[in-house]
Protein backbone atom coordinates (compact mmCIF):
# COMPACT_ATOMS: atom_id res chain seq x y z
CA UNK A 1 0.00 0.00 0.00
CA UNK A 2 1.69 3.55 -0.97
CA UNK A 3 2.10 5.84 1.56
CA UNK A 4 -0.96 8.70 2.34
CA UNK A 5 -0.75 11.18 -0.10
CA UNK A 6 -1.70 14.91 0.95
CA UNK A 7 -5.80 15.51 1.24
CA UNK A 8 -7.19 19.37 0.64
CA UNK A 9 -10.28 19.56 2.81
CA UNK A 10 -12.93 22.38 3.03
CA UNK A 11 -16.05 22.46 4.97
CA UNK A 12 -18.41 24.44 4.67
CA UNK A 13 -22.55 25.15 5.47
CA UNK A 14 -24.27 25.25 2.51
CA UNK A 15 -28.02 23.47 0.75
CA UNK A 16 -29.33 23.74 4.79
CA UNK A 17 -26.73 21.55 5.74
CA UNK A 18 -22.60 20.72 6.85
CA UNK A 19 -21.01 20.32 3.76
CA UNK A 20 -17.54 19.06 3.29
CA UNK A 21 -15.10 18.55 -0.04
CA UNK A 22 -11.87 16.59 -0.09
CA UNK A 23 -9.32 16.39 -2.65
CA UNK A 24 -5.96 14.57 -3.29
CA UNK A 25 -3.53 17.19 -6.04
CA UNK A 26 -5.30 20.03 -6.05
CA UNK A 27 -5.33 23.43 -4.49
CA UNK A 28 -7.75 24.62 -1.85
CA UNK A 29 -8.57 27.23 -4.21
CA UNK A 30 -9.94 24.54 -6.19
CA UNK A 31 -12.45 23.00 -3.53
CA UNK A 32 -13.69 26.91 -2.74
CA UNK A 33 -14.44 27.58 -6.27
CA UNK A 34 -16.64 23.83 -5.64
CA UNK A 35 -18.63 26.05 -2.47
CA UNK A 36 -19.14 28.88 -4.74
CA UNK A 37 -20.78 26.81 -7.29
CA UNK A 38 -22.83 24.52 -4.70
CA UNK A 39 -23.97 28.11 -3.17
CA UNK A 40 -24.75 29.67 -7.02
CA UNK A 41 -26.62 26.76 -8.34
CA UNK A 42 -28.80 25.50 -4.54
CA UNK A 43 -29.81 29.67 -4.62
CA UNK A 44 -31.35 28.72 -7.62
CA UNK A 45 -32.75 25.09 -6.40
CA UNK A 46 -34.67 26.57 -3.29
CA UNK A 47 -38.02 26.89 -2.35
CA UNK A 48 -37.32 29.43 0.48
CA UNK A 49 -36.41 32.27 -2.03
CA UNK A 50 -38.99 33.83 -4.14
CA UNK A 51 -36.28 34.86 -6.78
CA UNK A 52 -34.95 31.46 -7.13
CA UNK A 53 -35.69 29.24 -10.23
CA UNK A 54 -37.40 27.09 -8.49
CA UNK A 55 -39.83 29.23 -6.71
CA UNK A 56 -40.41 30.79 -10.60
CA UNK A 57 -41.23 27.58 -12.04
CA UNK A 58 -43.73 26.62 -9.14
CA UNK A 59 -45.34 30.38 -8.84
CA UNK A 60 -45.97 29.16 -12.88
CA UNK A 61 -48.78 26.29 -12.97
CA UNK A 62 -50.31 25.43 -15.34
CA UNK A 63 -48.10 27.07 -17.91
CA UNK A 64 -45.04 26.24 -19.53
CA UNK A 65 -42.05 27.94 -17.83
CA UNK A 66 -38.14 28.80 -19.24
CA UNK A 67 -35.75 26.80 -17.39
CA UNK A 68 -31.96 26.29 -17.25
CA UNK A 69 -30.08 23.57 -18.33
CA UNK A 70 -29.41 22.66 -14.81
CA UNK A 71 -33.00 22.22 -13.85
CA UNK A 72 -33.55 20.74 -17.12
CA UNK A 73 -31.25 17.75 -15.77
CA UNK A 74 -32.07 18.08 -12.23
CA UNK A 75 -36.25 17.68 -12.95
CA UNK A 76 -35.17 14.84 -15.57
CA UNK A 77 -33.43 12.78 -12.55
CA UNK A 78 -36.34 13.34 -10.72
CA UNK A 79 -38.16 11.74 -12.99
CA UNK A 80 -36.13 8.83 -13.47
CA UNK A 81 -35.83 8.36 -9.35
CA UNK A 82 -39.85 8.46 -9.43
CA UNK A 83 -39.87 5.30 -11.51
CA UNK A 84 -36.78 3.71 -10.04
CA UNK A 85 -39.17 3.99 -6.89
CA UNK A 86 -42.05 2.68 -8.58
CA UNK A 87 -43.39 6.16 -7.73
CA UNK A 88 -42.38 6.36 -3.47
CA UNK A 89 -39.81 9.07 -4.46
CA UNK A 90 -41.93 11.83 -5.83
CA UNK A 91 -40.24 15.77 -5.95
CA UNK A 92 -44.29 16.82 -6.07
CA UNK A 93 -44.36 17.29 -2.47
CA UNK A 94 -44.34 20.77 -2.09
CA UNK A 95 -47.93 21.17 -0.72
CA UNK A 96 -47.41 18.19 1.91
CA UNK A 97 -44.42 20.08 3.05
CA UNK A 98 -46.37 22.78 3.63
CA UNK A 99 -49.29 21.14 5.30
CA UNK A 100 -46.78 19.55 8.00
CA UNK A 101 -45.41 23.09 8.52
CA UNK A 102 -41.92 22.84 6.70
CA UNK A 103 -43.22 26.31 5.54
CA UNK A 104 -38.92 28.06 5.86
CA UNK A 105 -35.93 26.68 6.79
CA UNK A 106 -36.19 25.03 10.24
CA UNK A 107 -33.47 27.24 11.77
CA UNK A 108 -36.45 29.86 11.67
CA UNK A 109 -38.82 27.41 13.68
CA UNK A 110 -41.86 25.42 11.84
CA UNK A 111 -45.08 26.63 10.76
CA UNK A 112 -48.48 25.89 11.01
CA UNK A 113 -49.46 23.14 10.26
CA UNK A 114 -52.73 22.07 7.98
CA UNK A 115 -52.90 17.78 8.49
CA UNK A 116 -56.41 18.04 7.33
CA UNK A 117 -55.29 19.35 3.59
CA UNK A 118 -53.07 16.07 3.53
CA UNK A 119 -53.74 14.28 0.34
CA UNK A 120 -51.91 11.15 -1.53
CA UNK A 121 -49.53 12.48 -4.14
CA UNK A 122 -49.99 12.66 -7.77
CA UNK A 123 -47.62 10.75 -9.68
CA UNK A 124 -45.43 12.71 -10.88
CA UNK A 125 -45.58 12.60 -14.66
CA UNK A 126 -48.68 13.74 -13.96
CA UNK A 127 -47.52 17.02 -12.11
CA UNK A 128 -44.25 17.66 -13.88
CA UNK A 129 -43.68 17.84 -18.15
CA UNK A 130 -40.07 18.64 -19.84
CA UNK A 131 -39.87 19.48 -23.08
CA UNK A 132 -36.61 21.68 -24.74
CA UNK A 133 -35.70 24.25 -22.57
CA UNK A 134 -39.32 24.65 -20.83
CA UNK A 135 -40.91 22.86 -17.78
CA UNK A 136 -44.49 22.70 -16.68
CA UNK A 137 -46.16 21.83 -13.25
CA UNK A 138 -50.01 20.90 -12.82
CA UNK A 139 -52.27 23.96 -11.29
CA UNK A 140 -52.44 23.26 -7.22
CA UNK A 141 -49.07 20.99 -7.18
CA UNK A 142 -45.50 22.18 -6.59
CA UNK A 143 -41.76 20.78 -6.75
CA UNK A 144 -39.31 20.63 -4.12
CA UNK A 145 -36.25 18.97 -5.38
CA UNK A 146 -34.43 18.22 -1.89
CA UNK A 147 -32.37 15.23 -1.60
CA UNK A 148 -32.55 14.46 -5.70
CA UNK A 149 -30.89 18.11 -5.84
CA UNK A 150 -28.02 17.06 -3.76
CA UNK A 151 -27.07 13.86 -4.76
CA UNK A 152 -27.12 14.97 -8.34
CA UNK A 153 -24.57 18.08 -7.34
CA UNK A 154 -22.79 15.71 -5.47
CA UNK A 155 -22.46 14.03 -8.81
CA UNK A 156 -21.96 16.75 -10.84
CA UNK A 157 -19.58 18.23 -8.77
CA UNK A 158 -16.92 15.34 -8.51
CA UNK A 159 -17.03 15.18 -12.30
CA UNK A 160 -15.43 18.68 -12.53
CA UNK A 161 -13.66 18.85 -9.24
CA UNK A 162 -10.88 16.37 -9.98
CA UNK A 163 -10.17 13.00 -10.55
CA UNK A 164 -9.81 11.47 -7.02
CA UNK A 165 -12.16 13.05 -4.80
CA UNK A 166 -15.15 13.39 -2.25
CA UNK A 167 -17.52 15.32 -2.00
CA UNK A 168 -20.09 15.27 0.44
CA UNK A 169 -23.10 17.33 0.66
CA UNK A 170 -25.35 17.01 3.86
CA UNK A 171 -24.58 13.14 4.13
CA UNK A 172 -25.37 12.89 -0.29
CA UNK A 173 -21.48 11.84 -1.47
CA UNK A 174 -19.62 10.95 -4.21
CA UNK A 175 -16.44 9.91 -3.76
CA UNK A 176 -14.56 9.59 -6.86
CA UNK A 177 -10.66 8.23 -7.71
CA UNK A 178 -8.43 6.25 -5.35
CA UNK A 179 -8.48 8.24 -2.09
CA UNK A 180 -5.14 9.25 -0.43
CA UNK A 181 -3.80 5.44 -0.05
CA UNK A 182 -4.76 4.20 -2.90
CA UNK A 183 -7.51 1.67 -1.94
CA UNK A 184 -10.49 4.45 -1.46
CA UNK A 185 -11.81 7.07 0.35
CA UNK A 186 -12.98 6.24 4.32
CA UNK A 187 -16.23 6.73 4.41
CA UNK A 188 -18.21 6.20 7.92
CA UNK A 189 -21.36 4.53 7.43
CA UNK A 190 -23.76 2.93 9.46
CA UNK A 191 -21.14 2.58 12.42
CA UNK A 192 -18.40 1.02 10.08
CA UNK A 193 -15.59 2.79 7.91
CA UNK A 194 -15.87 1.79 3.89
CA UNK A 195 -13.40 2.60 1.60
CA UNK A 196 -15.40 4.06 -1.03
CA UNK A 197 -13.88 4.26 -5.28
CA UNK A 198 -15.97 5.37 -7.70
CA UNK A 199 -18.98 5.43 -5.59
CA UNK A 200 -21.83 7.28 -4.26
CA UNK A 201 -23.22 7.22 -0.45
CA UNK A 202 -26.38 8.53 0.81
CA UNK A 203 -28.56 8.34 4.24
CA UNK A 204 -32.41 8.88 4.45
CA UNK A 205 -33.61 9.55 7.65
CA UNK A 206 -36.50 10.75 9.67
CA UNK A 207 -34.78 11.02 12.73
CA UNK A 208 -32.84 14.93 11.41
CA UNK A 209 -34.89 17.78 10.37
CA UNK A 210 -38.28 17.20 13.05
CA UNK A 211 -40.11 19.32 15.11
CA UNK A 212 -41.91 18.97 18.12
CA UNK A 213 -40.13 16.85 21.19
CA UNK A 214 -36.40 16.99 21.74
CA UNK A 215 -35.01 13.61 21.20
CA UNK A 216 -31.34 11.53 20.28
CA UNK A 217 -29.82 12.14 16.84
CA UNK A 218 -28.95 10.41 13.99
CA UNK A 219 -25.58 10.23 12.18
CA UNK A 220 -25.44 10.63 8.20
CA UNK A 221 -22.40 9.35 5.73
CA UNK A 222 -19.43 10.82 6.94
CA UNK A 223 -15.84 11.11 6.34
CA UNK A 224 -12.68 10.09 9.20
CA UNK A 225 -15.46 9.05 12.11
CA UNK A 226 -16.90 12.77 12.34
CA UNK A 227 -20.35 14.23 11.73
CA UNK A 228 -23.23 16.51 12.83
CA UNK A 229 -25.81 14.77 14.61
CA UNK A 230 -29.00 15.13 13.88
CA UNK A 231 -32.98 14.99 15.90
CA UNK A 232 -34.91 12.47 16.44
CA UNK A 233 -38.38 12.86 18.15
CA UNK A 234 -41.58 14.74 17.49
CA UNK A 235 -44.44 13.84 15.70
CA UNK A 236 -43.82 15.40 12.31
CA UNK A 237 -40.75 15.43 9.64
CA UNK A 238 -39.99 16.39 6.04
CA UNK A 239 -39.81 12.82 4.91
CA UNK A 240 -43.52 12.35 2.95
CA UNK A 241 -44.77 9.12 2.23
CA UNK A 242 -46.46 9.80 -1.55
CA UNK A 243 -48.76 6.86 -0.81
CA UNK A 244 -50.39 9.10 2.12
CA UNK A 245 -49.10 12.42 1.88
CA UNK A 246 -48.00 12.43 5.60
CA UNK A 247 -44.56 11.40 6.75
CA UNK A 248 -43.43 8.82 6.88
CA UNK A 249 -43.78 5.86 9.52
CA UNK A 250 -42.60 2.58 8.21
CA UNK A 251 -40.89 1.22 11.04
CA UNK A 252 -37.57 2.20 9.53
CA UNK A 253 -36.12 5.75 10.85
CA UNK A 254 -32.64 5.89 8.95
CA UNK A 255 -31.11 3.97 5.48
CA UNK A 256 -27.91 4.59 4.68
CA UNK A 257 -26.58 2.77 1.75
CA UNK A 258 -23.76 2.65 -0.58
CA UNK A 259 -24.35 2.77 -4.80
CA UNK A 260 -23.08 3.96 -8.55
CA UNK A 261 -23.44 7.39 -7.44
CA UNK A 262 -24.51 9.54 -5.19
CA UNK A 263 -27.95 9.89 -6.54
CA UNK A 264 -28.59 6.00 -7.21
CA UNK A 265 -27.71 6.10 -3.33
CA UNK A 266 -30.16 8.75 -2.83
CA UNK A 267 -32.85 6.79 -4.77
CA UNK A 268 -32.22 3.69 -3.21
CA UNK A 269 -32.26 5.01 0.92
CA UNK A 270 -34.88 7.08 0.35
CA UNK A 271 -37.03 4.28 -1.19
CA UNK A 272 -35.51 1.36 1.37
CA UNK A 273 -37.06 3.57 4.23
CA UNK A 274 -40.41 3.99 2.61
CA UNK A 275 -40.74 0.16 1.94
CA UNK A 276 -40.38 -0.04 5.94
CA UNK A 277 -38.19 -3.15 7.63
CA UNK A 278 -40.07 -6.26 5.65
CA UNK A 279 -39.45 -4.78 2.35
CA UNK A 280 -35.99 -3.03 2.34
CA UNK A 281 -33.34 -5.47 2.63
CA UNK A 282 -34.29 -7.21 -0.26
CA UNK A 283 -34.66 -3.97 -2.20
CA UNK A 284 -31.06 -3.03 -1.07
CA UNK A 285 -30.00 -6.21 -1.69
CA UNK A 286 -30.74 -5.68 -5.27
CA UNK A 287 -30.19 -1.99 -6.08
CA UNK A 288 -27.13 -1.70 -3.34
CA UNK A 289 -23.37 -2.46 -2.96
CA UNK A 290 -24.08 -2.12 0.73
CA UNK A 291 -26.73 -1.11 3.34
CA UNK A 292 -27.51 -0.43 7.06
CA UNK A 293 -30.74 -0.19 8.09
CA UNK A 294 -32.16 1.28 11.49
CA UNK A 295 -35.77 0.67 13.01
CA UNK A 296 -37.73 2.64 15.57
CA UNK A 297 -36.88 1.13 17.99
CA UNK A 298 -33.14 0.40 17.41
CA UNK A 299 -30.37 2.15 19.34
Amino acid sequence: MRPDASVESHHFEALGTSCSLFAVGQPHGRLLEGESWVRRLGARLTRFSEDSELSRLNRGTGEWVPISDEMDEILSAALRAHEMSAGLVNVAVLPAMLAVGYTRPLIEGAGVATLESLRPLLPLPDVLELRDGEARVQDGCGVDLGGIAKGWMADRLSETLGPNVVVNLGGDLRARGSGPRGDGWPVGLGGATLLLRNQGAATSSTRRRRWGEDGRGGTPPHLWGGGPKGRRGGSLHHLIDARTGSPANTGLEEVSVVAASGFEAEVVAKTALLLGPDLAPAYCAAHAMAWWLSGTHDD
